[in-house]
């Protein structure tokens, strides 16, 4: 059995908000590893006034496993952490996961990770329990449910160099808006102004990052921002927001399947950007014509790419005014690359809409594609329509996740709540206006030297496609002074790439080279 020690919210906190009376109990066990973690009995909260969380509160447990065949201890420091107004009130308290080596004996040369996911909305688990954490779902080798529905150890853990700490923005898991010190919850509007919003967001987070960083003791060690989805334009804005409010410099930006980050690409752009994930999705399906279908993935998407900058976004550009040549021209080659009919593509006028290639693909097999990954199949009421009745991978991924992130909080991390976890929570309307961060992330970089951006996408995401992604990065930084500092990786799966046991593997390989990588030397200076 494990050690445990088990530390909860301060007395002037339960006092102030009579959230819980609470019984604390420690017990002596020696480590465990695994899903053999129990917890104790005698750890229990009596006396429940009411479904809250608490504001400030964490459990620690202690852990060993194997990153490529290595054996390591690490704690796992699972709790709540308060934001502050001006005024020193707590006003929401953001649910953790804080997993630390402990067989290193100086971490201040020790990278730190912090992590988020997007929606906005989404919980931490996503890549806490599937991608860099020590743990990942019980999936098969291609990302699809199994049954019994758990976790098992992740062999390919970043955790062997560096730490993580895996962060759940307000509503998410089981961050929570407070009540004041009378008692009353802030208004719908209040809430939004103060959370919910591109720019609240990044402010409020980079106020709980420092506040994480100390009591920590984490200022000397190197830091590295980590987001997927909606989680790419929150941390590009907190990388300048760190540097320029809370005077903290990261090492490295990662960008897991991003959004526009604020850099526009509409119109022609966001038609033709979309050809080389239609390309993918229908050589994976095998829905191309045989020629292109004897074709690696990787060279047929450097000539769809070719095809895609050079010819079909000037044709798009051309709008009505096209030439009636040029335009059957254009049609039957985006038809050749993919896989629908140059009818479709002409009915479309040239611009196919996402939805209805989900739907149109497979519709001779009677079946639809994914939107966040096009290798998951659905099936529809009707073979007829312009869109899927569901997203297939969504659905598949419900499954896997949401019982397993419940039981390892409770069984293995031993943290006890009837506090809902939300998997989305309730954060819209979301407020998207002066979206600058990927501005704010050019910036930064230009303020910091050692800073380094890597982008790591799937092919088969239809959510935020990977020639997007490229696109982003190429416009990142226009003056070409900083482009050695930025760098893409793809992968064979889709906006979850890790989900997938080849790319599991694979993209925790390249986050470990890029961090190490983005460390200088002790000699070297940030400057230019």
């Amino acid at each position: 059995m494990r050690k445990l020690l088990i530390t909860f919210c301060t007395v002037l906190f339960c006092l102030q908000f009579s959230l819980f009376t609470f019984v604390s109990h420690a017990a002596d066990n020696s480590n465990n590893s695994g899903a053999n973690n129990t917890p104790s009995n005698s750890n229990h909260l009596v006396n429940r006034i009411k479904r809250q969380i608490p504001i400030d509160q964490y459990v620690i447990t202690q852990h060993k496993t194997t990153i490529l065949d290595k054996k390591i201890a690490y704690s796992a420091t699972t709790g709540t952490q308060p934001i502050w107004d001006e005024l020193g009130n707590p006003t929401a308290t953001l649910f953790y996961t804080y997993y630390q080596r402990t067989d290193i004996k100086d971490n201040s040369n020790r990278p730190l990770v912090i992590s988020f996911n997007g929606g906005p909305g989404s919980a931490s688990v996503w890549m806490h329990v599937a991608y860099t954490g020590p743990r990942v779902l019980n999936v098969d080798n291609e990302g699809y449910p199994l049954q019994p529905y758990g976790v098992k150890s992740n062999d390919y853990s970043i955790l062997d160099v560096a730490d993580i700490v895996f962060v759940n923005p307000v509503n998410t898991g089981y961050s929570r808006v407070l009540p004041d010190a009378e008692g009353k919850m802030p208004s719908k509007d209040e809430q939004q102004k103060m959370f919910f919003g591109v720019n609240a967001d990044v402010s409020y987070l980079a106020e709980w990052i420092t506040t994480f960083v100390s009591r920590n003791e984490r200022w000397r060690s190197p830091k590295f921002l980590i987001g997927e989805s909606y989680g790419t334009t929150r941390v590009s804005g907190l990388a300048l927001e760190l540097q320029k409010n809370q005077w903290m410099y990261p090492n490295g930006v990662i960008l897991v399947s991003p959004t526009d980050i604020g850099i526009e690409r509409n119109g022609p752009v966001k038609a033709a950007n979309r050809l080389p994930y239609f390309a993918a999705t229908a050589w994976y399906h095998k829905a191309l014509e045989e020629g292109l279908q004897q074709q690696d993935l990787t060279p047929l998407l450097a000539e769809v790419e070719n095809f895609t900058i050079n010819q079909y976004l000037p044709a798009l550009a051309k709008g009505s005014f096209i030439d009636d040549a040029e335009k059957q021209r254009i049609a039957q080659q985006v038809a050749h690359y993919s896989g629908l009919s140059v009818t479709e593509v002409l009915q479309s006028n040239l611009d196919i809409d996402t939805d209805y290639f989900w739907k149109a693909l497979l519709r001779d097999r009677q079946q639809t594609v994914g939107r966040l990954d096009s290798r998951y199949l659905g099936i529809d009421e009707k073979t007829v329509g312009a869109r899927p009745d569901y997203n297939a991978e969504l659905t598949s991924w419900l499954h896997s996740f949401t019982p397993a992130i419940n039981d390892y909080l409770r069984t293995e991390l031993n943290y006890q709540t009837d506090i809902k976890y939300n998997m989305f929570g309730p954060v819209h309307p979301w407020d998207r206006s002066n979206d600058h961060s990927g501005e704010n992330l050019r910036l930064a970089m230009a303020q910091n030297p050692y800073l380094n951006v890597m982008i790591q996408s799937g092919y088969y995401d239809g959510a935020t496609n990977y020639f997007d992604a490229k696109y982003t990065m190429w416009q990142l930084d226009r003056s070409g002074h900083m482009k050695n500092r930025l760098s893409f990786k793809g992968y064979r799966s889709g906006h979850m790439m890790y989900l997938r046991y080849e790319d599991l593997k694979q993209s925790n390989q390249d986050l470990r080279e890029f961090i190490l990588s983005s460390l200088p030397n002790p000699e070297q200076a940030a400057k230019y």
